[in-house]
């Protein structure tokens, strides 16, 4: 299992890819590409958002799990993290 310091690393790192992605696209509208490669660059930069997305969802849910003292916590913690799925998801 990764630490909570490693998977920081790698989301930041994530997003700054997408970040590049998108900066990316931008030039290729500034030089006047077509719409579908527009479109082509925008899905993979969807992607690469939503993958990180579900990332921190999940190590959102490895830290719930590591402090819940009990089955109930455990529960609550589940239905947490479904509740964010349900609507960032």
């Amino acid at each position: 299992m990764d630490t909570h310091e490693q998977q920081q690393r790698r989301l930041v790192s994530r997003l700054r890819r997408v970040e590049g992605q998108i900066r990316g696209v931008q030039g290729m509208i500034e030089k006047g590409s077509t719409c579908e490669q527009v479109a082509q660059q925008l899905a993979a930069a969807r992607r690469a958002l939503d993958r990180a997305f579900y990332d921190m969802i999940a190590c959102s849910m490895e830290m719930e799990l590591e402090k819940a003292p009990d089955a109930a916590a455990v529960r609550a913690a589940g239905a947490h993290i479904s509740q964010l799925l349900a609507r960032y998801g």
